[in-house]
C-alpha cells in the first residue's frame, strides 16, 4: 500500500473536493468557499465482491410510533419535537458563551434522575471545570460518566464498552480522527468524525448530541454537507450578554421546525420561560408613540412581541434607515408602501412623505422575526411615530403587506387572536380575509382591514 500527502481543496458550503482552487466551487456554485487541507492519500485494492443485496417493498415495511425519551425540561422537549429519539444525532450551535454546554450538561442532569445512563465527553474542558459548573447547576447521581479525549477511536471504543443511552460530544470540531491526515476541525476532520459518530448512533442505537461552533455568518462552523448529515439542528440565539435565550430548531426529521425554546440565564444555569409572550412585553411603556403589539407563530407556538419606531427629522442629506430584528429591505418596503398609501373609497393619495426622516426599527425582547405577519404592525409603527399617534395599549395587529397597499392573509389567525386574548388584549386588527375564521373567539374585537389605509383609521379611532 503505498502512500502520500496531497494537497486538495474541500468547499465549506457542500464539501466538495477539487484538486485545485478556484473562486466558485464547481459544484454549488458558493463563491470563495474553498480551502486548502493536507490530506493521507492511500491506493487499496479492490474489496471483494459485492454482496447480493435486494430492495424492499415499501407496502412490507411496517411503521411504528418512535419510542422518545424526555428530558423533562419542557422547553428542550417541545423543540425536539417531543423528546429524543434513540438513534438520532442531534447538532446544537450557537456563539460562544451562549449557553449551549450548560443546556447540554442540565440535560444530563435530568435524564441521569430519571436513571438513564450518559456520558459527556469534553474536548474543551477538564473534569474540574465541567464539576464546577456542574456543582452550579445542581446535584447528580451516578449515572453521569465524563471523558475528556478528542481521539475518535478512544471514543468509540468505550462507548462500545460503556453502552450509554446518551452521549454528548462537546465540541465535534476537537475531536480529531487519526485515519485523516489534516488537523482538528479542518473540514475533512469535521466530516469524516461525523460520520463515526454517526455509525455509533445508528448501528447502536444511541442518540448522540454534538456541539458545533458557528462562523462569524452564525452558521455552523465546518462543512454544510454537516447539516445535511444529522437529523436534528438547533441553533442558540440572543445576546450572550442579555439574560434571555432562544433555543431555535431549523431542522428536525422527527417534529416540526421552526419552534422555539425560551429560557432565561441565571447563576444556577438556563430556566425555563414558560410564557414568554408575558415576556417579550414586560415593561411595554403605556401610551407611548411608535409602539405596536404583534402576534408571531414560531413553529406552533403564538409568541406576542412589541414593535418599535422612531421616526426623527434627519440632519443630512441622505436619511438612516435602521432595523433590529427584522427584515432591514423589508423595512425599506414597507416605507415605500406608506408613501404610497392611498384611500380607495376617495380615490386619492393619503401617503406621507419620510424622504426627509431617520427611521428606526426594533423588536423589543431580543427576538428575531421574519415573518410577513408583522409587516402590518411595522407600518402602523412607523406611521405612528411619524404622526405622534399613540395606539392603545390593548390593541394587537397582525397582517402581511403586498406592494400597492393590500392587507393579506396569515395563517393560523385564530390561535394568534386567542393568545391575545388570553393576555388581556381587548382588541385585534387582522385582515379583512381573516375575518370568517375567528368568528368563534370571543370577549375581543376583532377588527378586518383590507388595505393600509384602513388599518391606519382603525388606530385613529
Amino acid at each position: 500500500m503505498a502512500k502520500k500527502n496531497v494537497s486538495v481543496f474541500f468547499c465549506q458550503e457542500c464539501g466538495n473536493e477539487t484538486s485545485k482552487w478556484s473562486g466558485q466551487c464547481p459544484a454549488c456554485g458558493a463563491w470563495n468557499s474553498l480551502v486548502e487541507e493536507i490530506v493521507d492519500k492511500t491506493t487499496v485494492k479492490a474489496r471483494g465482491k459485492i454482496s447480493d443485496v435486494k430492495p424492499t417493498k415499501l407496502i412490507n415495511v411496517t411503521a411504528s410510533n418512535e419510542h422518545r425519551i424526555s428530558t423533562n425540561i419542557e422547553e428542550f422537549d417541545r423543540v425536539l419535537g417531543g423528546g429524543i429519539v434513540p438513534g438520532s444525532m442531534i447538532l446544537v450551535g450557537g456563539d460562544p458563551g451562549i449557553g449551549k454546554s450548560t443546556l447540554l450538561l442540565q440535560t444530563c442532569r435530568q435524564l441521569c434522575l430519571s436513571n438513564i445512563s450518559v456520558m459527556y465527553v469534553s474536548g474543551e474542558e477538564s473534569l474540574q471545570q465541567i464539576k464546577i459548573r456542574a456543582d452550579r447547576i445542581g446535584a447528580f447521581n451516578d449515572k453521569l460518566d465524563l471523558l475528556c479525549d478528542t481521539n475518535l477511536d478512544t471514543i468509540k471504543s468505550v462507548v462500545e464498552r460503556e453502552k450509554p443511552t446518551v452521549l454528548i460530544i462537546d465540541s465535534i470540531q476537537t475531536m480529531y480522527n487519526e485515519s485523516v491526515g489534516s488537523a482538528p476541525g479542518s473540514v475533512s476532520q469535521v466530516r469524516e468524525s461525523t460520520s463515526v459518530l454517526m455509525e455509533i448512533a445508528k448501528v447502536q442505537g444511541i442518540a448522540v448530541f454534538i456541539v458545533g461552533h458557528v462562523t462569524k455568518e452564525g452558521t455552523v462552523a465546518g462543512p454544510r454537507v454537516l447539516e445535511h448529515m444529522v437529523d436534528t439542528v438547533l441553533y442558540f440565539e440572543g445576546d450572550r450578554h442579555a439574560s434571555y435565550r432562544i433555543l431555535r430548531g431549523v431542522k428536525n426529521r422527527f417534529g416540526s421546525t421552526n419552534e422555539i425554546g425560551v429560557f432565561e440565564m441565571r447563576d444556577t444555569g438556563l430556566n425555563e420561560v414558560k410564557n414568554p409572550s408575558a415576556v417579550m412585553l414586560d415593561g411595554r411603556p403605556e401610551n407611548a408613540t411608535g409602539s405596536i403589539v404583534t402576534c408571531s407563530m414560531e413553529g406552533t407556538r403564538p409568541i406576542l412581541v412589541e414593535i418599535q419606531s422612531l421616526v426623527s427629522k434627519t440632519a443630512f442629506e441622505i436619511p438612516r434607515r435602521m432595523a433590529t430584528g427584522c427584515d432591514y429591505n423589508r423595512v425599506n418596503l414597507l416605507v415605500a408602501v406608506l408613501e404610497r398609501m392611498r384611500d380607495a373609497r376617495a380615490n386619492k393619495s393619503c401617503g406621507i412623505f419620510l424622504g426627509r426622516s431617520d427611521i428606526y426599527v426594533n423588536i423589543a425582547g431580543g427576538m428575531r422575526i421574519n415573518e410577513p405577519a408583522i409587516d402590518l404592525a411595522i407600518a402602523l409603527a412607523i406611521y405612528s411615530s411619524e404622526k405622534d399617534i399613540a395606539v392603545n395599549a390593548d390593541t394587537v395587529v397582525f397582517g402581511e403587506i403586498g406592494l400597492s397597499g393590500e392587507v393579506r392573509s396569515v395563517a393560523m389567525a385564530e390561535q394568534r387572536v386567542n393568545e391575545a386574548k388570553k393576555l388581556g388584549f381587548k382588541r385585534a386588527i387582522i385582515p379583512a380575509s381573516n375575518l370568517s375564521i375567528t368568528t368563534g373567539v370571543k370577549d375581543i374585537e376583532v377588527i378586518g382591514v383590507s388595505n393600509v389605509k384602513e388599518a391606519v383609521d382603525a388606530i385613529s379611532r
